[in-house]
């Protein structure tokens, strides 16, 4: 690709993953009224939530898994596409059953950001690749510190319903442009589709992440629960000895228990669940009301605002994040990124008595996140085969996505049990913010631990192949290397 439309390629492309990560985070001041809204019980409508953590752990490696057979670019619009359709229902609905299914919908489009990532190592040349990378995978990030004040002052000044009306306009906008813009890649693996590794992973996730993020309304020694555990530990082994007999897998399981894969999915699950912490602790700490002695107070458009310079961070940080990569091998990147995420969590400690303090502290963890993000496409992606790129990050999103479930799980539980009576309500306890704040800086120490474990990855060298030193910028190596390679 000429250098001329490498710019609007990487710019539709991060865009479209800030537009769904924008989707996710609009439905957040609604949260509250959803009973009302949708005429229906608090357990009722937190279904509307969960359809799109689902749909979304699902579709990503399927929609991966689908653009490396059939094209890229190709799966990309219909993600986009069934976004908007989503975004449309949910903006029609006042009732339940249609918002669960817009909302499933809407949740399709996580699939956006791998495949992004995947186009970028398919089209971009070498020295343009870490930089675009790092910023397509911190769009999520992005896009929700820029959601709260946006939704927050949507909300509050119109029709909850224009939220999704929103959504479906910039989701439109955005697939005309990567239709316009962006090329099709000519790298496709092929092959016949698993079917019956789908419903395997369907069936397994469903049913693990159902556990875990609705756990806590079930009761946790429940029967639904504990079923719905044993359904999870019965299903996803017998899907594991079926993909790894398989010919053709919907996931590569020799591929991905590769140490570099492996180990990074695994700090994926802890830097998730890191991130995560910190988007559920610091508006609700905002929001306290000061009478409570430690609350701190603001509005939600204004707890919006507090938070909205995280995401500046994260965008000024990728490209720095690139370069890291680039001199050192992402793996150092990684490593940095999690002792600054532990740094924040620890200085939320004395900072948390201020918003300007939760200001500080969101930023240095959102920085950290940032240099997380930027170098785990860089490492899996330089120890798998390039026909398997789509499918590889749709599964590191995943790993992403069981660490922020979990993250709600747990600091849901933390919030919910260690409580302070204020005027006959129940709040969140002092104690309990500080507990979570340890918990987070616990999960970016176990993050920084287990990147220690990742082979060293030597800085880049240009005309690297998949599981050697890759290009210059970042160690991935791209398929126009890669040919390059096997011509010689």
């Amino acid at each position: 690709m000429s250098q001329a439309r490498t710019g609007p390629v990487v710019g539709v492309l991060a865009g479209a993953g800030i537009v769904v990560s924008l989707m996710q985070t609009l439905v957040v001041p609604l949260i509250p009224d959803l009973p009302n809204l949708l005429h229906t019980s608090a357990a009722n409508a937190s279904w509307a939530i969960t359809a799109t953590l689902l749909a979304g752990a699902v579709a990503t490696p399927v929609l991966g898994r689908l653009g490396d057979m059939y094209g890229k670019r190709r799966i990309l619009l219909a993600s986009l596409t069934l976004l908007v359709i989503g975004s449309l229902i949910c903006g029609f609905s006042s009732s339940l059953a249609p918002m669960v299914v817009g909302r499933a919908l809407q949740g399709v489009g996580a699939g956006v950001i791998p495949l992004g990532i995947s186009i970028m190592r398919d089209e971009l040349p070498p020295q343009k690749l870490g930089s675009s990378m790092a910023l397509m995978s911190s769009s999520l990030g992005i896009g929700g510190a820029f959601g709260l004040p946006l939704s927050a002052v949507i909300a509050q000044n119109a029709s909850w319903h224009a939220l999704f009306w929103i959504s479906a306009a910039l989701g439109a906008v955005i697939a005309a442009a990567v239709f316009l813009l962006v090329p099709e890649s000519p790298v496709r693996s092929g092959g016949r589709f698993d079917v019956v590794g789908t419903v395997g992973l369907t069936v397994g996730l469903v049913a693990l992440l159902l556990t875990i993020s609705k756990g806590s309304d079930w009761g946790w020694g429940s029967g639904t629960t504990l079923g719905m555990l044993a359904a999870a530990v019965v299903v996803l082994p017998v899907w594991g000895w079926w993909e790894l007999r398989t010919e053709q897998p919907l996931v590569d399981l020799r591929t991905s228990a590769r140490r570099q894969v492996l180990m990074t999915n695994l700090a994926s699950v802890v830097i998730g669940f890191a991130m995560y912490a910190m988007s559920l602790v610091s508006p609700q700490l905002l929001q306290m009301p000061t009478a409570t002695g430690y609350g701190l107070g603001q509005s939600m458009v204004a707890a919006g605002l507090w938070m909205a310079p995280a995401g500046v961070v994260m965008m000024l940080l990728s490209p720095i994040s690139a370069k890291l990569s680039r001199a050192k091998g992402p793996k150092v990147s990684l490593l940095v990124g999690a002792v600054v995420i532990t740094a924040g969590y620890l200085s939320a400690l004395p900072l948390m008595g201020h918003a300007w303090g939760v200001l500080v502290f969101s930023c240095l963890i959102s920085g950290g996140i940032a240099f997380a993000y930027a170098a785990m496409p860089a490492l899996i992606m330089g120890a798998v085969p390039i026909s398997e790129t789509a499918a590889a990050n749709g599964l590191n999103t995943l790993m992403r996505s069981i660490g922020t479930s979990s993250s709600s799980a747990v600091i849901g539980v933390v919030l919910a049990h260690m409580t302070t009576d204020f005027g006959g309500h129940a709040l969140p306890s002092e104690g309990g913010f500080r507990t979570a704040f340890l918990i987070g800086a616990g999960a970016a120490v176990a993050a920084a631990l287990v990147t220690l474990a990742i082979p060293g990855v030597r800085r880049a060298v240009t005309g690297g192949v998949a599981g050697q030193a890759g290009p210059e910028d970042g160690a991935v190596p791209t398929a126009a290397a890669e040919g390059a390679a096997a011509a010689k």
